[in-house]
């Protein structure tokens, strides 16, 4: 394989996106919640850019940057218009410890800051990989609250929110 490239995400990148994600989702339970409605739930309100990491034509890797709600920004204290977060960031099962999450992370990090922005993003407290990977990348747990969805297990989601470093 050849290094990734980390590009803008195309329109007709959506359906491998999709693929990748339902492949995710059935080793990780993610998203929590399966939905026919996965290339809308790519595509977040209130977008300020998405990101895949390619290999030629394969798409590896996926990443977007929003702005954020009033709700989490009152958890982080911040304005929301001080604030981008990062969501949908995902690695193909066959492009794991690879250090392609890590750099996804870094790219939406870069966008955040470049537009005046501080990240953020919250995130399942059993997903230990994905916590592992923002803690290690210096950000922050600001908060932790019950979310609005069942984990795979059924029980209810507990979500963290993480502020990105500066």
């Amino acid at each position: 394989m050849a290094e990734p490239v980390i590009r803008p995400r195309h329109d007709d990148d959506l359906p491998a996106c999709v693929r990748m994600l339902a492949a995710v989702h059935r080793v990780d339970g993610y998203p929590a919640v399966w939905s026919a409605e996965t290339e809308h739930w790519l595509t977040p309100e209130e977008l300020l850019g998405v990101w895949v990491a390619v290999d030629g034509p394969n798409v590896l890797g996926h990443v977007a940057l929003s702005r954020t709600g009033p709700d989490l920004a009152a958890t982080v204290g911040r304005p929301a218009s001080q604030l981008a977060a990062v969501a949908r960031l995902f690695v193909d099962v066959s492009a794991r410890r690879t250090g392609l999450a890590g750099a996804l992370l870094a790219r939406a990090v870069r966008a955040a800051v470049a537009d005046g922005r501080r990240p953020v993003l919250e995130v399942e407290s059993d997903a230990a990989g994905a916590i592992a990977l923002y803690e290690r990348a210096g950000w922050r747990r600001v908060g932790t609250a019950p979310g609005d969805w069942l984990t795979a297990a059924g029980q209810p989601a507990v979500v963290h929110t993480y502020l990105g470093p500066a």
